[in-house]
């Protein structure tokens, strides 16, 4: 088994009708358990990126492909969409998109009996995943009597009941109050380091990002300008301000003090960082 789970080779994709292409010549590989952040404007090319993992870019979009995508080996425009759903969940920045069911319970199930999966196997993943994502007990409550946080969960748990290798979360955090992003951060977090899923996710929250990612990658214009851990990206506030990425509150405080001249260890990218930076100032 390789460490390497995502590998993606000269993409380029265009959509019909538009006189640009979303994305140009992406050569990314992503290792398993890793936790991957793609951050950019609007219009950057991050959501094609992300529906290109799992092969709703090209099968689902029209539009014209070239190069290719390597999901654990497999050819994603080798297969139908359901069949990659078994290795790559993913998530929406809008949950009711993806919730058409009456309960819970219904909504987690509706993946695994496309796919036939037994109904004592069936439950067992159910409870399981309902366990990981906080809503056991919410069975048969409806998906639409959920708040935000909650349904976007629920979202989570159907994913998770397929047994992905890989979670792909495209801006799942956009229409939630704080406490419903923490829930989803906290969640996606969990799953990472306690279960080994590797995460993808379309995230604008830099702070949050700065936190949970092993690396980070900056798009624009359907490329990718930057790659690296979340201190090597996040530090150079003159690129992230170029392409039109808002750096870390601390991080733009940090090294607005340092080109006034003060003397920093470090320029810090998270809260932690930055108490350990500036604990002695007090």
């Amino acid at each position: 088994m390789t460490a390497e789970i995502i590998s993606i080779e000269g993409l380029t994709y265009q959509y019909a009708l538009t006189d640009k292409p979303a994305l140009l010549d992406i050569n990314l590989s992503v290792d398993r358990g890793e936790y991957l952040a793609i951050v950019g404007p609007c219009g950057a090319g991050k959501t094609t990126l992300a529906l290109s993992m799992n092969g709703i870019v090209p099968h689902m979009m029209m539009g014209e492909m070239r190069g290719r995508v390597l999901v654990d080996g497999r050819d994603t425009t080798q297969g139908p969409v359901r069949e990659m759903a078994r290795t790559v969940g993913m998530v929406f920045d809008n949950p009711e998109f993806q919730l058409s069911q009456s309960s819970v319970l219904s909504e987690m199930a509706l993946g695994l009996e496309n796919i036939g999966v037994p109904r004592e196997d069936m439950l067992q993943r159910i409870t399981e995943a309902l366990e990981i994502v906080g809503l056991s007990g919410f069975e048969e409550r409806s998906p639409m009597a959920l708040s935000g946080g909650q349904q976007q969960r629920l979202a989570i748990g159907a994913a998770l009941v397929m047994y992905p290798q890989v979670l792909v979360l495209d801006e799942p955090t956009s229409n939630l109050d704080p406490i419903g992003k923490e829930e989803v951060f906290s969640v996606a977090a969990r799953l990472n380091e306690e279960h080994e899923i590797t995460i993808v996710i379309v995230e604008h929250e830099v702070e949050v990002v700065a936190s949970y990612a092993d690396r980070v990658i900056i798009m624009d214009g359907g490329s990718i300008v930057s790659s690296g851990g979340p201190s090597a990206v996040f530090t150079d506030v003159d690129n992230l301000r170029r392409v039109g990425v808002r750096p870390p509150q601390v991080t733009e405080i940090a090294s607005g003090l340092a080109k006034r001249g003060c003397t920093l260890t470090t320029i810090p990218v998270t809260l932690d960082e930055a108490e350990a930076e500036f604990s002695d100032w007090a």
